[in-house]
């Protein structure tokens, strides 16, 4: 069962590519709260039949997807806090191209943090093997089973394929690709085609150096179960990008890190994105109050029309996403009024737009940005509670023919509403 679970979620992640953030790990009370939602709604729940179709199984996932990534977002920003989208700090990179910044300290004790100057020399990088440039349509190795091995982050794992009668070095290629994107090991690859040949590339997706050792993964079939030869053939250990740390001059202190995300004195949260130009340091700090309040505000708005246009799209085939985006329409309209006064406005289709040049002069002038900006929480709380309702029960808005409605007062507890839902990711490997 751990092996089909495991091949489920990675196709999850290379199909839908979620962006997971650290509000994606909860605490049990979390998941408790969320395990009692569950079961209020599969209570009172009538009875479907299943959804085959592929294009709304796949509305189903991303609609759910879409509503995590608004959730998320509205936390990133303070929203779960009270009066966190109005107090929280948040930081600043003079140079975004080099270094972007997150601050992840107290909020209560921000002013002992000061600016810092880095200048970045080098980022980090992974690791990456070319393979061997073969004749796209021709193979020349015999028809067996082979078998290499990967050893990565200590452990050692052994691919096995099967060569038969009719395959080119492309098909065989593209399925060595396939096996090892899906095998969730830390690589990803790809077949790359030039003049009428192709090679596989592999590359790590950790960086840097690993302790004690060149290389972060390293395939050969020296030792492996079945037929040798596959590994020289298609050039499968053949280094061509080593992988290097980065180094980066911190307050003028030379400094060293084998990745490109890392925290600075639990305060700083920086991924470095470039190289910095010579002597011309990026400096790092706390934005001020009107500074936090404007971005957030900018932010929490462009979260806002990002889902909407996301659950939009769907509109056309699926019937009830037309009832999901008057929703949506319909919080964004109550609270666009509200925010008038502050900059916002609604547009034509839903969407709101923010003249930062009134909602920063209205920060700046305010004497107390709680009161100004109170309604500004109220979206917030109403975009986050429509977010989770569209996230615990996406099929909500899929179009359904129901069977059964449970009797009112003598109904139980079924896993049948949610299991519809998680089934359509292990639809295909059960």
């Amino acid at each position: 069962m751990s092996a089909v679970r495991d091949t489920v979620l990675n196709n999850y992640l290379q199909t839908y590519q979620p962006s997971i953030s650290r509000y994606d790990s909860h605490k049990k009370s979390d998941l408790r709260n969320t395990y009692n939602s569950i079961v209020k709604l599969n209570k009172e729940s009538p009875w479907y039949l299943p959804v085959t179709s592929k294009d709304t199984q796949a509305f189903a996932v991303n609609l759910k997807e879409d509503a995590r990534e608004l959730k998320n977002d509205i936390a990133e920003l303070g929203g779960l806090e009270e009066d966190g989208l109005i107090s929280g700090k948040s930081a600043y990179s003079s140079d975004n191209s080099v270094v972007t910044a997150l601050f992840v300290g107290d909020e209560n004790n921000a002013d002992q943090y000061p600016s810092f100057d880095i200048e970045v020399k080098s980022i980090a990088t992974a690791q990456e093997n070319e393979g061997n440039y073969l004749p796209a349509d021709e193979l020349s190795l015999p028809e067996a089973t082979y078998s290499f091995d990967v050893s990565i982050n200590g452990m050692n794992y052994e691919f096995q394929f099967s060569i038969t009668e009719g395959e080119t070095n492309k098909d065989v290629q593209e399925r060595l690709a396939r096996l090892m994107n899906n095998s969730g090991i830390g690589l990803s690859a790809h077949v790359e085609e030039k003049n009428g040949k192709t090679a596989l590339l592999i590359a790590s997706e950790a960086t840097g150096i690993p302790n004690g050792r060149e290389e972060i993964f390293r395939i050969s079939d020296e030792r492996t179960s079945k037929e040798k030869g596959a590994v020289d053939y298609f050039g499968l250990g053949n280094i061509a990008v080593e992988p290097s740390n980065a180094h980066f001059i911190l307050n003028g202190e030379e400094r060293e890190t084998n990745s490109n995300h890392f925290t600075v004195g639990k305060t700083y949260e920086l991924m470095l994105n470039g190289v910095s130009e010579e002597g011309k340091p990026t400096t790092v700090g706390l934005k001020t109050n009107t500074e936090t309040v404007t971005d957030n505000v900018s932010k929490l708005i462009g979260s806002y029309n990002n889902f909407l246009k996301a659950v939009s799209t769907y509109t056309n085939s699926q019937a009830k996403s037309k009832q999901l985006a008057g929703e949506v329409r319909g919080i964004g309209s109550y609270y666009g009024r509200l925010l008038e006064n502050v900059g916002i406005s609604i547009d034509e289709d839903g969407t709101l737009s923010v003249d930062e040049d009134k909602l920063k002069a209205s920060a700046e002038e305010s004497g107390d940005l709680s009161s100004t900006f109170s309604a500004l929480k109220d979206f917030s709380n109403s975009l986050l509670r429509k977010s989770n309702q569209v996230a615990l029960n996406p099929m909500e808005y899929v179009q359904k023919t129901v069977v059964a409605y449970k009797n009112p007062g003598h109904n139980f507890v079924s896993p049948y509403t949610t299991s519809s839902y998680s089934g359509m990711m292990f639809n295909f490997f059960c």
